[in-house]
């Protein structure tokens, strides 16, 4: 695993570093990961390796082309938007070539949310669009001429309702202290840094427990504490993940960051041996790709409509149930937590009309 985080630290860092033979397994580590276009221009490349990195930069002028043109319409119509993710992350990268970024992510909260939608469909009118524009879906989707934007009404979906209230004031605040940043040119808002820190957390914890997370993530949240160290409120930081109960799960993340990563700051770290070990399995699961607690739940799905709507809803929250009992291996108190949130929502989907919960 050392010849696989080595070319990532240095690359991160701009530390000296010697490349060693690279074989076929090494490559599809880092494709698999999202790390090829950082690392492989450290290395002797391949002409598949060059053809990734060549393809990422003029994928870059496409987004970047696009991104322009969305943020300026919405400008145009009194839109307030924040850039999210990908692009403004990418910008605090030694160069953006070397953070992969695919798509667009615009948050414009509930209020703009139909505004907005509307205005980037007159902006593309030849897009594609495969989302409805429903207030209970996370975001809207459409992609003109291959590029996909989202246009975000919230950050991420949460479940259990306290955690939904809060969450929701912690994101006005870090929409309210919004910065700039330069992204190619182009001044953008991003979110609070103290705000920004926990979205970049959250987001890839959420897919840790849906379809896996990357080592792209983890180096996402690396260079934003480091480019952020002196503006992050720590303690309000803390105060936030406690109030989610997604402190423990923190610490598993920071301490892949300062072992594997090499993130020198230590701010809200754990050094447990229980916290390492726990790391450490975090750690194997995201490098296994999909997480191993993961697990779809479409195959049961399948044929489900001819069964009983009842049966179905009770089917799927058991289902939901196990998965979150396989989390305690990181946090028993956040399952815990999950759980419940689980009974919630799982008891209104039995008693209400089918439909999308947040």
């Amino acid at each position: 695993m050392e010849n696989f985080f080595q070319p990532i630290r240095a690359a991160l860092w701009q530390e000296p570093f010697t490349p060693g033979p690279v074989s076929d397994e090494w490559v599809q580590m880092h494709l698999q990961q999202g790390t090829a276009t950082l690392v492989f221009p450290l290395v002797p490349m391949t002409q598949e390796m060059k053809s990734v990195c060549v393809r990422n930069i003029q994928e870059q002028v496409k987004l970047q082309y696009t991104l322009v043109k969305a943020w300026k319409a919405l400008e145009a119509a009194g839109i307030e938007a924040v850039l999210m993710k990908g692009a403004g992350i990418a910008a605090l990268y030694q160069e953006m070539s070397m953070r992969h970024w695919s798509d667009i992510d615009l948050f414009v909260g509930k209020e703009q949310y139909h505004p907005a939608c509307a205005v980037l469909r007159e902006t593309f009118p030849d897009a594609l669009k495969f989302d409805e524009e429903l207030d209970h879906y996370k975001h809207y989707n459409l992609i003109p001429d291959g590029v996909s934007i989202e246009v975000h009404r919230v950050t991420v979906a949460l479940t259990h309702p306290r955690d939904i209230r809060l969450y929701a004031k912690m994101e006005e605040f870090g929409r309210a202290h919004s910065e700039r940043l330069s992204v190619n040119g182009l001044e953008v808002k991003v979110f609070e840094p103290t705000f920004n820190t926990l979205l970049i957390f959250l987001h890839s914890w959420e897919h840790m427990t849906t379809e896996g997370a990357c080592i792209r993530q983890l180096c996402d949240l690396a260079m934003l504490i480091n480019h952020y160290n002196e503006k992050i409120n720590w303690p309000l930081l803390e105060l936030w993940l406690k109030q989610l109960n997604l402190l423990e799960i923190w610490y598993l993340y920071a301490n892949i960051l300062v072992r594997s990563l090499g993130l020198t700051i230590r701010t809200l770290v754990n050094d447990s041996e229980m916290t390492r070990k726990r790391a450490e399995r975090l750690l194997e699961a995201m490098m296994e790709r999909p997480a191993e607690f993961v697990r779809s739940e479409t195959a049961s799905a399948v044929g489900s409509e001819k069964k009983n709507r009842f049966v179905r809803k009770w089917r799927t929250m058991k289902e939901r149930m196990a998965k979150a009992e396989k989390l305690a291996v990181y946090s028993p108190s956040y399952a815990r937590h999950v759980k419940w949130a689980i009974w919630l929502s799982g008891l209104k989907r039995l008693f209400a009309p089918d439909r999308h919960w947040e």
